[in-house]
């Protein structure tokens, strides 16, 4: 469908359809990277036995750089893949091998694609949609119908192996670049631009702590910028996850999203359930807009002036239930709030 729309324009359309691609980042790749990496073992059901032609992400950027302006490639579309026809299940296998890890696979004929798309959101970092939408995808086979793409980009294809491989080389340097769930427009604003973005200030609950800074200022800068993720969260680290654990029960994305750096952060960066709306280092304002589950809307502000650190939880709620929820949740805003605001504050 995307490619039939982009078609009907007046820009002459150049369509590369390609398999499962490997490369962090990559929606399918970090499904089967969740699945590997955290379960011992694995139920396949049948249509894991379905062919595919996986192929790394930089053979993907490599057809891309090679067909553009190319004009014999105008107009048409092209199927792109690895030098590896390869099953779903045999990729599990593969990937398991190539990090060190054993695991058992245990096929059963009769996990329809439904559940096996409840099964992809409840044990990977995937919403519900894409996992859904990923599994009746997968229930067919992709692979290449031909390969005329080589004769016009000649292109030296990775094995699945060597772009698995490839991929953990750019995660261990944290230069993974983006990730399919930091969804957000990304362009530049103007730091003059940048100081009149704000949380809203009316019919909103909120709890407000400042703290007198007992490091230096670039150190709690440093702090509040490397939140979430692999690192956690200064303050009750074991609510966070529950809460999390709580939204993916009724729906949500939870905490498993992580970080797109550990130390550096951009406006659209998704930190665990959180979206970053504005991260202006410069000022030392952070902003934060849940994307959990919630009787309304929420925001997490950070400001680091000279001498102290403001910390502002804002939540808007929806109707009385969101009231209600807000009063529940103050015994323990009342003990987390204060302690992430001294912890941060101290540069911790």
């Amino acid at each position: 469908n995307v490619e039939r729309l982009l078609a009907e324009g007046a820009v002459p359309l150049t369509a590369l359809r390609a398999s499962i691609i490997v490369g962090s980042g990559s929606a399918s790749f970090e499904i089967i990277r969740d699945l590997v990496e955290k379960l011992p073992v694995m139920i396949v059901p049948r249509w894991t036995r379905n062919l595919c032609q996986p192929i790394a992400i930089r053979n993907v950027i490599g057809y891309l750089v090679g067909v553009a302006g190319r004009e014999e490639t105008f107009g048409r579309s092209f199927d792109i893949g690895g030098p590896e026809v390869l099953a779903y299940e045999e990729l599990l296998r593969q990937y398991a091998a190539e990090r060190g890890l054993r695991r058992w696979m245990v096929r059963v004929p009769f996990l329809t694609l439904r559940l096996s798309s409840y099964w992809l959101y409840l044990t990977t970092a995937t919403s519900f949609r894409i996992a859904s939408a990923l599994v009746y995808s997968l229930a067919h086979p992709t692979v290449c119908r031909d390969e005329a793409i080589r004769a016009i980009v000649p292109e030296e294809l990775l094995t699945y192996r060597e772009a698995v491989a490839k991929a953990f080389v750019r995660i261990a340097q944290n230069r993974v670049p983006s990730a399919w769930y930091d969804a957000l427009a990304s362009g530049a604003l103007l730091p003059s631009r940048l100081r009149s973005i704000h949380v809203p200030e009316h019919g909103v609950l909120t709890d407000k702590r400042r703290v007198a800074l007992g490091a230096s200022r670039e150190a709690v800068i440093e702090s509040v910028w490397s939140l979430g993720g692999a690192r956690g969260w200064p303050s009750m680290n074991w609510a966070w996850k529950v809460r999390g654990l709580l939204d993916r029960m009724v729906g949500g994305i939870g905490v498993r999203r992580g970080r797109r750096d550990p130390v550096h952060l951009r406006a659209g960066d998704a930190i665990d359930f959180w979206r970053v709306m504005l991260a202006d280092r410069e000022d030392g304002r952070l902003i934060l807009f849940a994307e959990m589950r919630l009787p309304g809307e929420a925001w997490l502000e950070f400001e680091v002036t000279g001498t102290e650190l403001r910390q502002t939880a804002t939540f808007r709620p929806l109707g009385l239930f969101g009231r209600l929820y807000w009063i529940a949740c103050l015994p323990f805003h009342a003990w987390l709030f204060p302690q992430m605001a001294r912890r941060l504050a101290a540069g911790d």
